[in-house]
């Protein structure tokens, strides 16, 4: 299944991680091949990811152990998205993360008042009764309910697991309010990650596992998008994106093969 690609048209590429790049520590096959391949094609990567579990550095740090080869400042997070908000917004935050990604959030300014916003990202660690019960009366008090990303659930070495989305449901449900939504799919994240590349959106494309948040957000941006048979991937998924995708390959390496060999 693929639609019609012009090569030349593609100056970046957007690249998940989880899921399409590797899963947990294990590199998809083919992958660290793949994605030499692609960066001395003279395409801009980028690494576009929801991953909220750990920092930056973290993540940073899995991938090189991966055997992938990566500068630092190219990965994209949802956890650097939600901190600009949070100083733009001026914000006294409830962070509902995990230890490991709390350094993305060091030096925030803090103070002694009221807190006025909940941050939920995958904290697994914090999704106990009381952290949530938590996180609930502070929003019945009026704070801002910001939800790092909504994933359903992801892939890691065991299977499926629920993503943050379902939490942050509950809260939604429990008080009224909407969330705020950081990551993908949202349009804005994924336009802000072409800052400084001198590159439309209808000339950038995405490769993800995730039909919704990687491929449809990606398309209702004005980008192309590719999606992987891997992670979270499940039969018929091809089908379950209001815009079909450019493309459905079988993993991250076949995708790079499509994009470097399309010359239509």
């Amino acid at each position: 299944m693929a639609l019609q690609l012009n090569r030349a048209a593609i100056k970046a590429v957007l690249v998940d991680l989880s899921g399409t790049l590797h899963i947990e520590n294990e590199a998809t096959y083919g992958a660290v091949e793949a994605l030499e391949r692609l960066k001395s094609s003279g395409i801009v990567v980028r690494f576009l990811t929801n991953t909220t579990k750990e920092s930056k550095n973290y993540l940073h740090e899995r991938l090189t152990k991966c055997g992938f080869c990566l500068k630092k400042n190219d990965i994209f997070t949802s956890l650097t998205v939600s901190r600009q908000y949070i100083e733009n917004h001026h914000l006294n935050p409830l962070l509902l993360l995990e230890d490991a990604a709390l350094e993305d959030f060091e030096g925030l300014p803090r103070n002694t008042g009221e807190i006025n916003a909940v941050v939920v990202g995958l904290a697994p660690s914090k999704f106990d009764y009381e952290s949530m019960n938590q996180a609930f009366r502070v929003l019945m008090n009026g704070a801002d309910l910001i939800a790092i990303h909504k994933g359903r659930y992801y892939s890691r070495g065991d299977g499926l697991a629920l993503g943050p989305g379902p939490f942050v449901s509950a809260l939604e449900f429990a008080t009224g309010r909407t969330a705020t939504v950081m990551g993908k799919p949202e349009k804005n994240f994924f336009r802000s990650a072409l800052v400084g590349l001198n590159c439309e959106p209808h000339e950038a494309l995405m490769i993800g596992d995730d039909v919704r948040d990687d491929v449809e957000g990606a398309l209702l941006a004005g980008f192309k998008a590719i999606l992987v048979r891997t992670g979270k991937f499940r039969q018929g998924d091809e089908n379950r994106s209001s815009i079909p995708p450019t493309a459905v390959c079988e993993n991250f390496a076949s995708a790079v093969d499509f994009i470097l060999t399309k010359q239509n």
